[in-house]
C-alpha cells in the first residue's frame, strides 16, 4: 500500500507568536539604549514630550530620527530634512526588492503592513528565517517587527522620561548601541567569501568617502559592497 504524502501542518498562532518574539528578542533588547538616546535628544531638539514620541511611533527608523532630530535642533528647513532621510533610509528599497516575489500574492493591507514593519532588524530576522524554512513566512515577519517596534516606542517613551530629569544623557555613550546592533545584525550573515568581502568594502568606504562625501557617502559605499559581492559571487558561480 503506497504512503500518503503529508503537507506540512501550519504553525499554530501562538507558537508563531513566541517564536517570532524570542528571535526578535535579542536585537530589541539591544536597541533599547538607542530608543532612550532618540527619545531624550528630541526633547533636546526642542520638541515637546507628544512631538518625540509621534517621531518613533510614525516615522519609526531610527538613524533617520537621530538625523532629522539633530537638522531639527539646528533649524534647518524641512526640505533637507526629507532629503536626508530619505538618503539614510535608501536601503530600505534593497530590502523591498529582496522580498518583492514573495508579497506579491498578498493583498494590500499585508504588504502596507509589512512595508511599514521593515526595519533592518525585521529585514534580518525574517530573511534568516525564509532561508531557515524555505519560504517566507508574512505573519511571522510582521510579529516580529511589531515585538521590535514595540521595544523602540517603549525605549522612546523611557527617554523622553528620563531627558526631563537627568542632564547628559547624549555624553553617555549610549550611541554606541547603534553600532552594537548592525554588528549583531551583520556578523551572523557573513558565511562566505561574497558576503565578507562586501561587508569589509563597505565599512572601508564608508571611513574614506564620508570626509569628502558626508551628503552620499552611506549610499557610495553601500553601492561599493553590493559590486564586489556581486562579481565575487558571479565569479564563485
Amino acid at each position: 500500500m503506497m504512503s500518503e504524502t503529508r503537507l506540512p501542518v501550519p504553525e499554530r498562532t501562538g507558537a508563531l507568536w513566541w517564536r517570532a518574539t524570542l528571535d526578535m528578542l535579542p536585537l530589541s533588547i539591544s536597541v533599547i539604549p538607542w530608543g532612550i538616546l532618540c527619545g531624550a535628544l528630541a526633547l533636546q531638539a526642542g520638541m515637546s514630550p507628544l512631538q518625540a514620541q509621534l517621531m518613533s511611533l510614525l516615522v519609526y527608523a531610527g538613524a533617520a530620527q537621530l538625523s532629522a532630530t539633530t537638522l531639527f535642533g539646528a533649524g534647518t528647513p524641512l526640505l533637507p530634512i526629507m532629503g536626508s532621510t530619505m538618503v539614510i533610509t535608501s536601503q530600505h528599497l534593497l530590502y523591498g526588492f529582496t522580498f518583492r516575489r514573495d508579497v506579491l500574492p498578498l493583498s494590500l493591507r499585508w504588504r502596507a503592513s509589512i512595508a511599514f514593519f521593515l526595519t533592518d532588524e525585521m529585514f534580518a530576522v525574517a530573511l534568516k528565517d525564509r532561508e531557515r524554512s524555505g519560504a517566507f513566512n508574512p505573519a511571522y515577519a510582521l510579529i516580529a517587527g511589531f515585538v521590535f517596534y514595540l521595544f523602540w516606542n517603549l525605549a522612546t517613551l523611557l527617554g523622553i522620561a528620563a531627558g526631563q530629569y537627568i542632564d547628559g544623557l547624549d555624553k553617555m555613550g549610549l550611541d554606541f548601541a547603534i553600532a552594537a546592533t548592525f554588528i549583531a545584525m551583520t556578523l551572523p550573515a557573513m558565511k562566505n567569501l561574497p558576503m565578507v568581502a562586501a561587508t569589509l568594502v563597505s565599512g572601508g568606504t564608508a571611513l574614506v568617502t564620508k570626509p569628502l562625501l558626508a551628503e552620499i557617502h552611506i549610499i557610495v559605499s553601500a553601492l561599493a559592497g553590493m559590486v564586489v559581492g556581486y562579481v565575487l559571487h558571479r565569479m564563485r558561480r
